[in-house]
């Protein structure tokens, strides 16, 4: 059963402390976001917990294991990374890409077997990447680069699952596709993922709970209804906002106020009509 937990972790680069003393968990089939402003430490927080980089102190615990402990290639059997910007050779088919997800689990010199293969087509199959398998790398849209990079961590068979913005650059309608195939992943395949976005009402709407960031402290964790709210958001973004709750599902929606209506001006008056 994996579950993961990160305890009183503090990461740094050189002298600048980018994360401090932070702690929470996450439980076998759940979805756990990272929000949070730019530059607030969420990316970090990812490679550190892929083992990465290393804490100036804390730790990252997977299934009561010290992840310092574990070996490199037996965590990768483990845990699978979809990075926000993957660097992928341009001249390999989506296939061949995904068919390196089963690299932890091959032995020295072993060649890919026909399970390994059955494997790779079932993450295609799943991740709806098979129509285009074929296809090089550079001939594909952001969306499909993105669904082959998670069907290649689907094909490592981990526990858990890291996602880096995977929505980052995507319309509004490959976000929906891809954060539904995340969601489907953890309850159908009970697998655990935590995820960095920046979308917050994404975020609130698919989040079972979510992480708070703030100039690298722990602002708030919870329940999106618990972290969502209207003063969390003036305090870590500086925006005014409203906190609505959706009408179809029950989440908190946020509206921000932009332009004039920030200082209650409509049409250069002080007052509305």
């Amino acid at each position: 059963m994996a579950k993961l937990e990160v305890k009183d972790l503090t990461l740094a680069y050189g002298k600048t402390t980018v994360i401090d003393a932070m702690s929470f968990r996450v439980n076998k089939g759940g979805m756990l976001g990272l929000i949070g402003p730019n530059g607030s430490g969420k990316s970090t927080l990812i490679k550190a917990i892929s083992h990465v980089i290393t804490p100036r102190s804390g730790r990252v615990i997977l299934d009561g294991k010290d992840i310092s402990g574990i070996q490199r290639s037996k965590l990768a059997r483990l845990l699978a990374v979809v990075p926000q910007t993957p660097i992928l050779p341009s001249s390999f088919s989506a296939f061949e890409i995904v068919l390196m997800g089963r690299n932890p689990h091959l032995g020295l010199l072993r060649y890919e077997s026909e399970n390994d293969m059955e494997i790779t087509y079932g993450a295609m199959e799943r991740t709806a990447t098979l129509p285009f398998a074929e296809r090089r790398i550079g001939e594909l849209s952001g969306g499909e680069i993105q669904r082959t990079v998670i069907a290649r961590a689907l094909a490592q068979q981990t526990e858990v699952i890291l996602l880096d913005e995977p929505t980052a650059n995507l319309d509004i309608n490959h976000q929906l596709e891809i954060l539904d195939l995340i969601k489907s992943l953890c309850t159908q395949n009970h697998l655990t993922v935590i995820i960095t976005l920046h979308d917050l009402n994404l975020a609130a709407q698919y989040c079972d709970r979510l992480v708070l960031i703030k100039n690298g402290k722990l602002h708030a964790q919870g329940t999106p209804e618990q972290v969502i709210t209207t003063d969390n958001i003036r305090e870590v973004y500086g925006t005014d906002n409203c906190v609505y709750i959706h009408p179809i599902n029950g989440r908190p929606t946020v509206l921000l106020q932009a332009g004039a209506s920030r200082n209650g001006l409509v049409n250069g008056n002080n007052k509305s009509e």
